[in-house]
Formats: structure tokens, sequence, C-alpha cells
């Protein structure tokens, strides 16, 4: 289709004959919805029905949104080449960056001469993997090691849909014409070091409709036991009954995303140099009143305060949860929200907490919409987590002072903008009784006319002698004589 009347300017007469022959087009072939479409233009960026009408006053006024060259939202097909290309390009811009995975994972280890070996079982499968990591893929191989090699090799298959019977096939061709590789020979050996590195996670089956999870005692169900949504997605009909039953291959309509955070939060203390940071709030941190780490706060010395026996152990974890979406996709055009959730651990020097590899992924919430007050659905494996670990701990090997001890962790803060506070909290940060500091004591009016509440308690925070806090008409009608008090 001839789109080249869309760079002429907007206020010539071919280019409204263009916009007139496009809705034409529009309303045939692209599936309005009764009498409107999806409209285009760079202030609706095809996020809004709108008629036919303001379509064309918009297209007139604003033009089309940057980069939609193709009107797949209005009926208009890719080609062929278009998509080879596409993919050609996701290609070119992905990078596995597994060489810089491995030196973020290893890099205080290799920096040491000697390791220890711990009793602890994690430890020791932990340990193994440093020495696959130093070990070449064969030979004289100065590109690969065994580890980066099998890791590059699981991607590959995760990327491509490879079957575990086909990877396996692979690793034993490989391994029968190049008997010097120092490569595994099956698929499950393979998954064993890939979750020993920490890099596997669990999958938790999820209501459609965010309603629960399908997990420990409804790992088995098949309908929400709330709303009676079915679990899987629809597959298409087959009428061979015998072949329906071979390729009978469920898929579930959300998955949650599940990294264990316990395994990680006991690898910090693997390494001697990270199981010394661990202790720098209460070792080496420069105690002269300013605030300059959390550990200064006075909400780390309450806490201290009220659970004495949580702080005399200085290798106690305190954490730090943040969470929010976004869209994973690179056109903002599509309306879709998956919402991450981060832990940090506050006990390492300021200017290790917030650097990437010490942020640790602890859920991942599918979308395509946010979860809102249904994220306590979705946290449920994280706080059964958290549970264990402020209750009774679990056994960990310190390397710095080779010996087990039984670490616990807390949950001190959440960060978040307000929207996502209210999900994590329960408030509700709209409404009456929007702020979560004044509670009940909230200042709220509703406009009965504009349908919204007003919040008028601001003059609180002016001089007790202010001519405003005597204006009874410019405001709610009232005086203001309230003291001053801060949320």
């Amino acid at each position: 289709m001839d789109k080249e009347w869309t760079k002429l300017p907007r206020l010539s007469r071919e280019y409204k004959k263009g916009v007139v022959s496009f809705l034409d087009f529009a309303f045939t072939k692209g599936k309005p919805e009764g009498r409107e479409i999806l409209c285009p233009c760079d202030k609706c960026k095809n996020t809004w029905y709108e008629k036919r009408r303001v379509v064309f006053d918009h297209l007139v006024a604003y033009g089309f949104v940057e980069g939609y060259k193709v009107w797949v939202y209005h009926g208009e097909r890719r080609s062929r080449s278009t998509k080879i290309d596409d993919q050609m390009e996701v290609q070119e811009d992905s990078h596995d960056d597994i060489d810089g995975l491995l030196f973020d994972t290893f890099r205080n280890f290799v920096e040491t001469d000697g390791v220890n070996k711990g009793p602890n079982e994690d430890a020791k499968k932990f340990y193994k993997l440093i020495d696959e990591s130093k070990q070449p893929l064969y030979t004289g191989c100065e590109n690969f090691s065994t580890l980066s090699f099998i890791i590059r090799m699981y991607l590959l298959k995760c990327l491509h849909g490879w079957s575990n019977a086909s990877f396996t096939s692979l690793l034993e061709l490989l391994k029968e014409a190049m008997p010097d590789l120092n490569i595994p020979n099956s698929f499950n050996k393979t998954k064993a070091m890939i979750k020993d590195i920490g890099l596997d996670y669990e999958k938790i089956d999820a209501c459609p409709n965010d309603c629960m999870l399908f997990w420990r005692e409804h790992k088995d169900d098949n309908f929400c036991r709330f709303c009676k949504a079915s679990r899987w997605k629809e597959s298409p009909q087959v009428d061979c009954e015998s072949e329906q039953h071979k390729n009978d291959h469920k898929v579930a309509e959300k998955i949650l995303r599940h990294f264990p955070l316990i395994p990680r939060l006991q690898r910090l203390f693997m390494c001697s140099k990270t199981a010394d940071s661990m202790r720098w709030h209460k070792d080496d941190r420069t105690k002269d009143g300013c605030l300059r780490h959390p550990a200064d706060g006075q909400a780390w010395k309450d806490f201290d305060r009220l659970h004495t026996d949580f702080a005399s152990e200085s290798r106690n974890v305190r954490l730090g949860l943040s969470s929010d979406g976004f869209n994973p996709f690179r056109t903002m055009s599509i309306s879709h929200s998956t919402w991450p959730v981060v832990t940090v651990a506050y006990n390492l020097p300021p200017w290790l907490c917030m650097k990437p590899e010490f942020m640790m992924l602890s859920l991942l919430i599918p979308g395509s919409q946010s979860p809102g007050k249904n994220i306590d659905v979705y946290l449920q494996p994280l706080i059964e987590e958290l549970k264990v670990l402020w209750e009774s701990g679990v056994e960990t090997y310190d390397a710095s002072k080779n010996q087990m001890f039984r670490m616990r962790a807390a949950l001190l803060w959440t960060i978040s903008d307000f929207p996502a506070y209210a999900m994590l909290s329960g408030w509700s940060t709209k409404g009456k009784l929007a702020c979560p500091c004044c509670n009940n004591n909230t200042s709220s009016t509703y406009l009965k006319h504009s349908r919204k509440m007003c919040y008028m308690d601001h003059r609180t925070f002016l001089p007790m002698d202010h001519a405003w806090r005597e204006n009874r008409k410019s405001f709610n009608g009232k005086k203001n004589l309230d003291l001053h008090r801060l949320c």
C-alpha cells in the first residue's frame, strides 16, 4: 500500500485524501469496534478507540505515530520480508553476556588463591562449579570454559525450543565426535549444573484472573476454586482421538516465575570477601552520627532494640524489597505490564548493596495487566521463604570464618512509587482515606460536581497568623486552625 502521502504537509489536499483512503480501508478491513477504530495519531498512539470523524481530525492535527509503517491494527498484514527483517534485527540486538555473568559470580573466588571446602553440601557443589569454570572446554581452548559453553548451549535450547531428548542427543554427538570435550553427556546433568549456579527457577501456574496459585495442595487442580476459570489454554480441536492423545500438551494461562531467595543469600557467604562485606554494617561502619547507610537510621536502631537476639548476630540479613511494572516490549503502543519483585541485602556497604550483581530477582509476575490488590497471591512463595528465614533460619557456611551458622533474615523496607505502595501494603491510596500516615485523620472532601476527592488540609503548613487560615470562601467554607503535622 502506498504511504508516501503520509510524508506530505498535513494541511495539503493530497494528505487529507490519503487519510480518507486510510479510513475507508481501516473501517473495511480492520475489524472496527462498532463505529470506532484505534486512533493511530501521534497523541493516541493506537491506544484509544475513536469515531471516524475524530480520527480524521487527529491525523490532520497530529499526524501518524512515529514508526507505524505497517498498519497491523487496521487490517494490513505484515509481509514475509518484514518478519524476516524484524527477526534479524532482534538477533543483532540480543547479546548473551555469558562472560560477564560468570565474572560477576566468580570474580572474588578467582582473585583469591585458595577456596575453603566447607562441610555444607550446597557449598561443596558451588566450589565444584568454581573448578569447572577454570577448566578449558578442551586442551588448548582459550575461548570457552566447560561452564561457559554449557550455559551458552542451555541458552540456545531455551531460545529455540529444543526438546530435552534433542539436547541430550546433541551432547552425545559432540562427545562422540570430539572425545576430549569436557561436557556432560545428558540434559539432566546439564540442568543440575545450571541449578547449582543459581540460574534455575520454579514455574508456578496461576489463575488467569489472579485468584490463586496452583501449588502445594492445589498443584493438581484444573480449575480455580474461586472463579472456576480453567487453568489451561484452550487447545485446537483435533479430529482424530488418537492424534489428540498423542499431541496433548497442556499450557497454563499464567505462569509465575519464582527465583528462590534462600540459596542466593547462602551464596553470599560462600565467598570470603563477600562474607566480610556482609558484616560491614557492624564491624567497619563509621559511627559518627552521620546518615550514610540504613544502619545509621532510626528504623534500624529501633529494630535492633526490639529484637536483640536477631541483632546479636551481625551476619543476619536485613532486606529491602522493591516492585514496579514495566513493558518488556519495544513499542509502547502495546499495553502490557510485567511486575518483577527484587530484594536487596542492606548488610553490604553502600557502594555494593545497589550494584546489579547484588540485586536478587525473587519473583516475575506475568502480565498483561497490573496484578493490583491481588499481588499478595503472587507474593506467597516469597513470603513462605521470608517466614522460614525469620522464624528458624537456615544452616549456612561462612567462608570467611570457615564455620557453619544459622542465618536469619528480616524484611525491613519496601521501595516503590505511591501506586505500587498501595498494592504492597494493602492500603488504598485513593478516596477518602488516601494518606497512609494520616489514616482516619485524612482531611478529604468530595467535590459533587467534579465527582472526585479533594484534599484541603494543606493550610496546616502555613504560619498560625496567616490570613488564609481564616479564609472560608476560597477553600472549604471552614477555618483551619489546626497545628502543623507532618505526614
